[in-house]
């Protein structure tokens, strides 16, 4: 007597005789509690925020009210009234959009999703409101001479924008906070001259910018794009190099404010040009070569990621003293380059992965070596990549501060990190008008990188992770 085989697809509730769908399963409806499980996470989600916009509500109504600018009785429940107000008015229009849409058409259009689109454009407004304020009000503290954090509440204004100091009077702004940060700064002819050039290399990539984002991208505005690039990081490099403190001679913190963006952009420049040599390097030498330790290495690398620099602060700090390197900006470069060897690593060596080996075989067969094959035929492949490192380690060394307010010591060798700090550092004398001004110049060549470079940062962000 012999056994027939059972399959292993077939659910054990379902009769012998009755014939499987395809595939060999049987569909079944859910239950009625996983059905209800969605809603009753929901509910509790409402609940949820409910009963805590009720002790919120409650805390804010008990609170004292000693650290607030200008206290609006009642203002939670006005700010409610404008968004039910806001929401009436997208439902009108909502339904008047829905209409006309069926009009044109043809079509069936769903009423809530329409209104959803427009509660949710709502929301996002709000949302990119608050986030850009902070930075809106940063920019109009810069020209407040008053050097004050709470300067702009006018209360015995009637307009309640002026009145809460959420909007300035525009006619008590001035230029002094910046005039502050120029004075005593000389610039011989020929440095006037790259300026210039930097300002209309920045001019022109602005005007082809806007002209690749209009549709008109073509090979020869890449190759002007190009060229522009060049020349303005060149005229950049020349005017950083060669600016020297003598041309600072005001007596004042903030009139070396200009000499600790040079050495800022100095600083992290040449980190950036350290991190691609070191992290290309070995990358591909752990993408493509098979050497004992190399998996421990790569451990190691990972596992150094875990902790924070601050950790090594007396380590270093020891090391640079020994080295005779304490108080210059090559032992800052050297531990700036040293923490950005993992990271950078681990991006170009999963970038390399995710390039064909066949390419680099080719280049071997017609007698290049493994260097040759690396810089001819990698490297040329991994400008987005590259390009992307280097940002990368420009943009976090600039904005970094605790190490160099350890290894660095004199006016003369700040960064723009520890200069901000000094305007800071009085209790009863900080001068925020000052601050705002120094940092609103002090980001932008961050934004004008970033912004210059952004498909290469964007694109680059990911190039380590995918494999095809």
């Amino acid at each position: 007597m012999t056994v027939a085989p059972q399959n292993p697809q077939t659910p054990r509730d379902v009769p012998r005789s009755q014939p499987l769908p395809p595939g060999g399963y049987v569909h079944r409806e859910p239950g009625p509690l996983r059905r209800a499980l969605p809603w009753l996470v929901l509910a509790a989600l409402l609940v949820g925020l409910v009963v805590l916009g009720y002790f919120l509500v409650r805390s804010l109504a008990n609170s004292q009210k000693s650290f607030t600018i200008y206290f609006v009785e009642g203002g939670w429940k006005r700010f409610l009234l404008f968004l039910l107000a806001a929401s009436g008015v997208l439902a009108l229009t909502s339904l008047a959009g829905q209409r006309i849409g069926q009009a044109r058409t043809g079509r069936r259009i769903s009423y809530l999703a329409v209104l959803g689109d427009q509660l949710t454009h709502l929301f996002l407004i709000l949302v990119v409101l608050v986030a850009i304020y902070p930075l809106f009000y940063v920019l109009l503290a810069a020209f407040d001479p008053n050097n004050s954090l709470f300067a702009f509440p006018d209360f015995g204004n009637p307009n309640i924008f002026y009145r809460t100091g959420l909007l300035p009077q525009l006619s008590g702004l001035s230029y002094d906070n910046f005039r502050q940060l120029f004075e005593g700064f000389s610039m011989p002819g020929w440095q006037v001259l790259l300026a210039g050039i930097v300002g209309a290399g920045l001019a022109a990539m602005l005007i082809l910018l806007l002209l690749g984002r209009f549709g008109r991208e073509s090979a020869g505005l890449d190759r002007t794009r190009t060229w522009i690039t060049r020349v303005l990081l060149a005229a950049l490099a020349i005017l950083i190099i060669f600016m020297t403190p003598a041309q600072f001679t005001g007596g004042t913190n903030e009139s070396k404010f200009l000499l600790s963006v040079r050495n800022t952009l100095f600083v992290s420049g040449l980190t950036g040009a350290l991190a691609i040599l070191l992290s290309t390097t070995a990358g591909y030498a752990m993408a493509r070569l098979r050497f004992p330790g190399r998996f421990q290495t790569l451990l190691f690398f990972i596992f150094i990621q875990m902790f924070p620099v601050f950790l090594a602060l007396v380590a270093v700090y020891t090391l640079m003293v020994l080295l005779g390197l304490s108080n210059t900006f090559t032992g800052l470069i050297l531990a700036y380059s040293g923490g950005a060897i993992a990271f950078n690593t681990w991006i170009f060596k999963g970038y390399v992965e995710s390039l064909p080996e066949s390419l680099e075989e080719a280049a071997m067969v017609d007698g290049a070596t493994r260097w040759q094959a690396f810089q001819r035929v990698v490297l040329p492949l991994s400008g987005g990549i590259l390009v992307f490192i280097f940002l990368n380690q420009f943009i976090g060394t600039y904005a970094e501060f605790i190490l160099a307010n350890v290894l660095l010591t004199g006016v003369e060798k700040w960064t723009v990190g520890i200069m901000l700090l000094s305007f800071t550092s009085g209790q009863f004398s900080t001068k925020w008008g000052v601050f705002a001004a120094a940092a609103t110049l002090g980001a932008i060549p961050i934004v004008a990188l970033f912004y210059g470079f952004q498909r290469y940062f964007v694109g680059g962000a990911v190039a380590g992770g995918v494999k095809e």
